[in-house]
């Protein structure tokens, strides 16, 4: 293991102690002053006793807390690193479980400057690609002038798109969409990794940034370029587009089709849900602090309460107000087709409610009662009976897909 990730993991499990220090105690403080103002003014000696040494406590956990998991990191990194190794962020199953903490908290790491908070970044086979023509030769050895990009969901990895089909689809045929597009279409797939907790607007200026870079090395000229887009993904690829077009950038003129598989243009329920509860919680002694651990999930997470593509519709806010939505209504890229798929669970009715787990159908077809966004009328797919990650790799969505990049 490399210096730098134990370093980094040190100061992780550093602040998760810090985290856990403060939520407890915060809940000790809530429920014992909730006692002792109930018994009233008799108990103010205990009261003051007791603070007193429950403050002490606390202090000497969290000041252990904060400095032994570095201190052992850096010193089993003086004697076991081998900076020749992989980035952990490059080994299977591994890199997930730091996708998962940078959806949740990557906002912070990056702040922090840890290596566990990588940039965005070309993937083959889990290894990040150079934006240098040599690089990019290397590692795409067959270009072709037509490029599907791949946009991984919240706390995910391009690993994610080799999800295999589920039992039940009826196919042998567990390719990802990637590989079956560039066999039937001829297009290059390219997959993005990214770090999901950043705010989706940082994320699709970076993802505007990187297509841009890479049409000015790309081998041969690039003819079309299709976006496609799980969840989160499809909310980036569109803030890229806003940001692309505000640029005039040439990959933006190539772009024919925006596909969103799953994503939640109109909000995501379940955010909407932890905010409401974050609020009410924050009003009450005894829950504050839970209120506070639960808002200390990551900008990318509190973009999905309503679907902000936008720098603007969070710089001014306060990202735990009340459930009030900020975002602005962001145009289509006018020189591309965009398609949604949607899906929920079975039966209609329970489906409509509660759509794929995540996200509702109408959120998904960006089709709700005050906001609506300019989907064609058969620019669509709805299914039935399944679940969110089933759109990572299902043989009539596969169909779906071939047939609008086929157009």
């Amino acid at each position: 293991m490399r210096t730098a990730d134990m370093q980094a993991l040190g100061d992780v499990a550093a602040e998760g102690l810090t985290v856990l220090n403060n939520l407890a105690r915060g809940m000790h403080r809530g429920i014992a002053g909730r006692v002792f103002t109930s018994i009233g003014p008799t108990a103010r000696p205990v009261e003051l006793v007791h603070d007193a040494i429950a403050g002490a406590v606390y202090d000497a956990l969290g000041v252990a807390g904060h400095r032994l998991p570095p201190a052992l990191s850096a010193w089993a990194a003086s004697g076991l690193a081998f900076d020749d190794d992989p980035a952990l962020d490059e080994r299977p199953g591994i890199a997930e479980a730091i996708a998962a903490l940078n959806g949740i908290y990557g906002d912070e790491l990056a702040e922090r400057g840890s290596a566990l908070a990588a940039p965005m970044s070309l993937r083959v086979a889990g290894r990040p690609v150079p934006l240098t023509a040599q690089a990019i030769t290397a590692a795409y050895p067959r270009p072709t002038e037509e490029l599907a990009v791949f946009v991984h969901g919240l706390c995910q990895t391009e690993s994610s798109w080799r999800r295999p089909p589920r039992p039940d689809a009826d196919i042998d045929d567990d390719r990802s969409y990637g590989e079956r597009l560039a066999e039937d279409l001829g297009f290059t797939p390219l997959h993005i990794r990214y770090n999901t907790g950043l705010h989706i607007s940082t994320n699709g200026r970076d993802l505007d940034k990187t297509l841009t870079r890479l049409l000015e090395i790309w081998p041969v000229p690039v003819r079309r370029i299709a976006l496609i887009g799980h969840s989160m993904g499809g909310l980036v690829a569109r803030s890229a587009c806003h940001y692309g077009r505000e640029q005039n950038r040439r990959w933006t003129r190539s772009t024919s089709q925006v596909v969103c598989l799953g994503s939640p243009h109109l909000g995501a329920d379940l955010e909407k849900a932890v905010n409401a509860a974050t609020w009410v919680m924050a009003r009450l002694g005894e829950t504050r602090a839970i209120a506070e651990l639960l808002n200390l999930r990551s900008d990318g997470i509190k973009d999905l309460r309503f679907g902000a593509l936008l720098d603007d519709d969070w710089g001014e806010a306060d990202p735990d107000e009340f459930l009030r939505n900020r975002c602005s209504e962001v145009p289509f890229l006018p020189t591309a087709s965009h398609h949604f798929v949607a899906t929920s669970a079975a039966p209609a009715a329970l489906g409509a409610v509660v759509g794929d787990h995540l996200v509702r159908p109408s959120s998904a077809a960006g089709r709700g009662r005050r906001r609506r966004l300019p989907f064609s009328e058969d620019a669509g797919l709805t299914m039935t009976g399944l679940h969110h990650f089933d759109l990572l790799n299902h043989p009539e969505i596969y169909a779906k897909i071939r047939h609008w990049l086929s157009a």
